[in-house]
């Protein structure tokens, strides 16, 4: 059985050698002449567009769809209350720790 290493390798060399290939057909396809030249430009140019205008339109849908952000002095508002609370609870909270057992028996 093979290791996922020489499994990634033999795909990576498989990729390699369609994609040769596909080059390879391609210009033929495209500079030889044949009846069926013309798609071979319609083909890859419609794909390309196409792949460009989802592009647009995702981000159209993605901005169409985000709520706005707050407005900067909502924001300013709420970290103003929430440092206010703080400092209430700051001074609520006693500061000095309560006396441990053995300085409560030192007192007495």
């Amino acid at each position: 059985m093979l290791s996922m290493v020489y499994k990634d390798q033999a795909i990576g060399a498989l990729m390699m050698v369609a994609s040769l290939a596909f080059i390879v057909f391609y210009a033929w396809w495209l500079f030889f002449p044949n009846p069926w030249q013309w798609w071979a430009i319609t083909i890859p140019l419609f794909v390309a567009i196409a792949a460009v205008l989802a592009i647009v339109s995702w981000i159209g849908w993605t901005l169409a769809t985000t709520p706005p952000p707050k407005p900067i002095e909502e924001i300013e508002k709420e970290i103003k209350a929430e440092e206010a609370k703080a400092e209430v609870k700051a001074e609520a909270t006693p500061t000095e720790k309560p006396p441990s057992e053995e300085e409560k028996k030192e007192s007495k």
